[in-house]
């Protein structure tokens, strides 16, 4: 079995559901939701506020994103939640589309805790902004990509940016305003930590290539300079055969790849390597 197959194997299933990393964090959401049927005032011991955790709450640093009602709302939220998560976990495996969720979770709780000592009543509860940030990562991995009503992806995204960025304007929220620009350049470098964003090489977080001693000399034998002249043309097949299937998944996403060319995809990735 290819690293990539495992890389979109579940965690485990439950039942016929085979339980990703992202499903893994939708679930964890509903059960939230479920839990306030049931003891109505659960959310408010779940809700992180900077005040609460200074007098002692300390749980609220990892229980806020399951401070939730049900509404349609929140129901939507967990779809697109899916919706965005799975295709980007396609991209990176579930390994660390796991480590993205901790890092999007690290940015806004922090941030969230920052603003807190400015702005007194600064809250964040629910999956919300964390689907907010996948949409954002979503869009800016395939920007040209269509979405509702055949609008480029970049327009949706910056009209979704705008409507949370005008209302703090308005207000003259401007704590607010610092936070939620504070948590998306976190949640874009821990995004490029994980493999994501790479065509934006100005976001530092990004992996860099270890330079071994083999590629800091010049080879000394002849029959090494023809192994490494072979070496290099078939290099330079390969990366053309994956920029075509990139284009394909930029264009259409990667469940638009046959089973053939995964395998393929894979193949060329790890020869790479």
């Amino acid at each position: 079995m290819s690293s990539y197959q495992q890389q979109s194997e579940p965690w485990f299933k439950i039942g016929r559901l085979d339980v990703t990393t992202t499903i893994a964090v939708a679930l964890l959401g509903a059960v939230g939701m479920l839990a306030w049927v049931f003891v109505p005032s659960l959310p408010q011991w779940l809700v992180y506020a900077p005040q609460q955790m200074l007098g002692g709450e300390v749980w609220r640093l990892f229980t806020w994103p399951l401070a939730d009602t049900i509404s349609l709302w929140s129901v939507l939220n967990l779809a697109l939640l899916w919706l965005f998560g799975r295709d980007l976990e396609a991209q990176i495996g579930r390994s660390q589309m796991a480590l993205l969720f901790l890092g999007i979770w690290g940015s806004l709780t922090l941030t969230t805790t920052l603003v807190g000592i400015v702005v007194p009543g600064s809250v964040i509860a629910g999956l919300q902004m964390v689907e907010f940030c996948l949409l954002l990562l979503w869009i800016a991995e395939w920007p040209t990509r269509r979405f509702f009503f055949n609008i480029p992806a970049w327009v949706f995204g910056l009209v979704m940016l705008a409507l949370q960025v005008l209302p703090m304007l308005a207000f003259r929220a401007w704590g607010n305003l610092l936070g939620l620009l504070l948590s998306l350049v976190l949640v874009a470098m821990a995004a490029r930590s994980v493999g994501l964003l790479g065509q934006y090489s100005w976001i530092p977080g990004g992996r860099r290539k270890k330079t071994t001693s083999r590629t800091q000399h010049r080879p000394r034998t002849h029959q090494s300079t023809r192994t490494q002249q072979r070496h290099a043309d078939r290099r330079a097949s390969d990366e053309e055969r994956i920029d075509q299937l990139l284009d394909k998944i930029n264009a259409s996403g990667i469940h638009s790849l046959t089973k053939q060319e995964r395998a393929e995809l894979e193949k060329l990735r790890q020869r790479r390597r």
